[in-house]
């Protein structure tokens, strides 16, 4: 540690230091911003308690459309009003609600979120996060039986197939509209989704470059659920392919292949091990497409390594792996030509395009 690091560490530890820096103009300013970081640090469960609570008493929906009194709110949620009114007045801080007096409306966060499923289905799914996270230090020294990693099908276990599939639609149609804004697809004459889930990828593809062919490669009880919701979509002639990436062969022929929130899951070994048979399938002037979020991201650090890390930790193995961590994954992998590709929300997904 340098001396001057050193220095300022001793001053900011200081309460003395604390309170003048609090009461001097030029640095209150700087000294209630990094109170009240360090207070969200402190409070983000509470926070996030918060919006589950308006999610799972319908508050947003109920707002929408019109105003509505906080006792009128409090009736319908079977909520007694003195809670209801803290609850409101909590969301109203958080920029989730708007209120008036008694009147309640939507926030600007809230009037975003009711138009995005996909994080409402992130939030119901953080209870059995936060099950796990409760005893982080036990977590940390692999002390607990988490269900995250009873919850997904590839960790051992029977998996939530059905839990599985359904988070996966939720969420996976705003990351294919990050994916697809970044990277044109138009072009590729085959795609095949690795790791594809219920092929929510593969049917934003399908808008995208309706001449495309679509194969999909995943887990048997997986796939079977897949068919189903290409036929439920209207979407013909997509090849699904059921098997395990890491055992079995990927089908020869796609010119595009795509590891979309796949390799983050897995251990160093196993990402390698789906890079290589990603390899051994894409022919010489084939593509492949890395869609996931990346630890170290420019102004999404806390996504990749706070969140993403004890999630990944919670559910057993994988990691999240800055770019450059990826990019020798690729090497190792016998991709010679690797390059970034910038995305509108990094803290979403970030992109890497591949080469042999």
């Amino acid at each position: 540690m340098t001396p001057f690091l050193a220095l300022r560490d001793r001053l900011l530890a200081r309460p003395g230091f604390q309170r003048w820096a609090a009461r001097f103009p030029l640095t209150r300013p700087v000294a209630r911003r990094e109170a009240r970081a360090l207070f969200d640090v402190c409070a983000g469960f509470v926070y996030a308690q918060v919006l589950t609570a308006c999610l799972e008493l319908d508050v947003f929906e109920r707002v929408a459309a019109r105003p509505v009194r906080v006792a009128e709110l409090a009736a319908a949620c079977a909520v007694p009003v003195p809670a209801m009114t803290m609850l409101v007045r909590a969301a109203a801080s958080l920029r989730l609600l708007s209120m008036r007096g008694e009147a309640v409306r939507l926030g600007g966060l809230g009037a975003a979120l009711r138009g995005n499923p996909g994080v409402a289905a992130m939030v119901a799914h953080h209870r059995v996060f936060y099950a796990d996270v409760a005893d982080p230090v036990a977590l940390l020294r692999g002390e607990v039986a988490t269900a995250l990693r009873r919850f997904w099908p590839y960790k051992g276990g029977d998996g939530d197939f059905a839990g599985y599939s359904a988070l996966m639609a939720a969420t996976q149609p705003m990351i294919a509209a990050e994916v697809l804004a970044a990277y044109e697809v138009r072009g590729h004459a085959c795609v095949l989704d690795v790791g594809g889930g219920d092929g929510s990828f593969l049917r934003a593809v399908a808008k995208r470059s309706p001449g495309a062919r679509l194969w999909l490669f995943d887990l048997p009880a997986v796939a079977a659920r897949a068919e189903a919701a290409f036929a439920q979509a209207g979407v013909a002639g997509a090849r699904i392919f059921a098997g395990d990436v890491v055992a079995d062969k990927l089908p020869l022929g796609a010119d595009l292949i795509t590891l979309v929130r796949v390799l983050h899951d897995h251990d160093d070994a196993v990402a390698l091990q789906i890079l290589q048979a990603v390899r051994a399938a894409l022919p010489s002037e084939g593509v492949l497409l890395v869609a996931e979020p990346m630890a170290g991201t420019r102004g999404a650090e806390p996504i990749g390594d706070a969140y993403f890390g004890f999630y990944l930790l919670a559910m057993g193995s994988g990691r999240a792996r800055r770019a450059a961590e990826l990019e020798a994954l690729l090497a190792a992998a016998g991709f010679a030509r690797v390059r970034r590709v910038p995305t509108s929300q990094p803290m979403l997904t970030s992109v890497l395009i591949a080469r042999p």
